[in-house]
């Protein structure tokens, strides 16, 4: 097993990677989310989007620009938690500045089989695990690229995207709880 390394470590995947960089989330929250300057207003009721401020949206609109794609499904239980009501939120910003988010509710993602860890896949060569706690807290990732791994990682891509919803269509199928 590869070593545990810090997030930190592989931010450069998200500038080198050449064609899509695809996401899946399967977390009901997490703990970086509350330290997000975004989670108050979300408390608040408030709405917020596209930041062309943020590291993240310029990146985002930088490679997409370049003709890459972000892409990424999000796993949402029924009633979503404040987690991922606070996600599909912020999503719609990130959706703005180029990224491709869908949703599937859990219990589609179990019914066809997709893991319940989240990662990043690079260009279908690299897959970056993330290894979180029970609080949500990512203490770090590993780092992939073993065929067995990557071929994995590219059958639950395909299999996730197939069933998930584009985010603005699916945050209108859910209830608000505002």
């Amino acid at each position: 097993m590869p070593d545990l390394v810090p997030f930190e470590d592989v931010s450069h995947f998200f500038e080198d990677f050449k064609h899509t960089a695809w996401r899946l989330e399967t977390q009901r929250g997490y703990a970086s989310d509350l330290t997000s300057p975004n989670w108050p207003r979300f408390q608040r009721g408030e709405t917020f989007g596209y930041n062309p401020d943020s590291p993240w949206h310029v990146n985002v609109r930088e490679q997409t620009t370049q003709g890459k794609r972000f892409e990424r499904v999000r796993l949402v239980d029924q009633p979503p938690t404040e987690g991922q009501r606070f996600l599909l939120a912020s999503g719609l910003g990130n959706v703005e500045a180029g990224e491709d988010i869908r949703n599937l509710y859990r219990s589609d993602a179990e019914r066809i089989g997709l893991p319940d860890y989240d990662f990043w896949l690079f260009d279908s060569r690299s897959v970056v695990k993330f290894v979180i706690d029970n609080g949500g807290t990512t203490l770090g990732v590993r780092v992939l690229e073993d065929a067995e791994s990557v071929v994995r990682a590219c059958q639950v891509r395909d299999a996730a995207w197939h069933h998930a919803v584009p985010t603005k269509e699916f945050e209108a199928q859910v209830p608000s709880s505002v």
